[in-house]
């Protein structure tokens, strides 16, 4: 399996975030995907442009993305940007002019920074998974990894959230789509719900969309990812939400990754886009599961059975210290 990463995912580097009513410092740092990248011989990511971002994300919100950081300095602000307003009803398109009211409507909490390289460095994470994918399809390979970082299951088509700024997996399944790789399906086993993902396929029969994760009850996003959102209009029955308990384990898992296998085989899928967050191992610092390190070699192993070729996107995992390990562990698991 080729693995694929870009360095500029490196830039991107806020300073604090606000969590549980205070500031603290950015969970997203750089060191997490330096960390992974040294565990493997990485090919660099390509520069595809902006055609296959612009397939998923609107005109406003990339221009967004590139110049809210120097609109945020041109008015005298201090540190990152980050949104203090939110438009929770009623949201409709208005000309707004400050940027403060920009990042609101833009995104979905206070804990996704604008930095200087925000931007250069959710971009060449968007690269990354373009060129994983462009390895499947003209190399004939089975599998390819796309060391992502920023991460992009939160994000939506016009908002941000989540230390995510472009949907990588969502752009490189619409792009499947489009090159006749379908049927395409992304199965999510990030411990949070890819909120951004779901938003984008919703309504979409073409693209098969299923998350693993813990229970919104209890965990965020909060919003999205219970078990009775499946869809609506032509994508209803499309979407497959496993919600699972804090503390779940190994067994738990297993039984809603088979639930997800099951359903993925059913529909015929010829591509399989696996949204990957090792932020299930029990000693990640925002998270809740109990996932050890040799379940994730058990998790590789029983995706790979799937026997479908497979685009493995870098999500979460904050446990820096053992993240590289469990990228790793994974891997190996898929490749045996």
């Amino acid at each position: 399996m080729r693995k694929f990463f870009s360095e500029g995912q490196l830039a991107h580097n806020p300073r604090q975030e606000l969590h549980n009513g205070n500031w603290v410092a950015y969970t997203d740092v750089p060191a997490r995907a330096r960390d992974i990248a040294a565990k493997f011989d990485c090919l660099p990511a390509k520069d595809f442009g902006l055609e296959p971002i612009s397939s998923i994300h609107t005109s406003q919100y990339l221009t967004f993305l590139q110049t809210a950081w120097r609109e945020w300095k041109e008015n005298g602000r201090g540190g990152d940007a980050i949104p203090y307003t939110f438009p929770v009803s009623r949201r409709r398109q208005l000309d707004l002019n400050r940027i403060d009211a920009k990042l609101g409507l833009h995104s979905f909490d206070a804990a996704t920074p604008i930095a200087q390289h925000s931007w250069d460095a959710a971009y060449w994470s968007a690269q990354t998974a373009r060129t994983g994918l462009d390895h499947i399809n003209k190399d004939g390979v089975q599998n390819a990894f796309a060391l992502c970082r920023p991460p992009g299951h939160h994000a939506g088509r016009d908002y941000m959230g989540g230390y995510c700024y472009l949907n990588n997996a969502a752009i490189a399944a619409q792009r499947a789509h489009d090159l006749g790789m379908g049927p395409v399906a992304i199965v999510d086993v990030d411990y949070h719900h890819g909120n951004g993902t779901q938003d984008i396929f919703y309504e979409d029969e073409n693209i098969f969309f299923s998350s693993i994760h813990a229970h919104p009850r209890t965990d965020y996003p909060f919003y999205w990812g219970h078990a009775d959102e499946i869809g609506a209009g032509p994508g209803e029955g499309s979407t497959l939400n496993l919600p699972l308990q804090r503390g779940a384990a190994w067994p738990e898992y297993q039984m809603a990754l088979d639930q997800a296998g099951r359903e993925v085989a059913n529909r015929g899928t010829k591509l399989l886009i696996l949204s990957f967050g090792a932020d299930t191992f029990e000693g990640d610092p925002i998270s809740h599961f109990k996932l050890k390190q040799s379940d994730f070699l058990r998790m590789g192993s029983v995706i790979s059975q799937w026997g479908i070729p497979t685009l493995i996107v870098m999500e979460g995992g904050y446990a820096v210290k053992d993240l590289g390990s469990n990228v790793a562990t994974f891997l190996s698991g898929f490749e045996t």
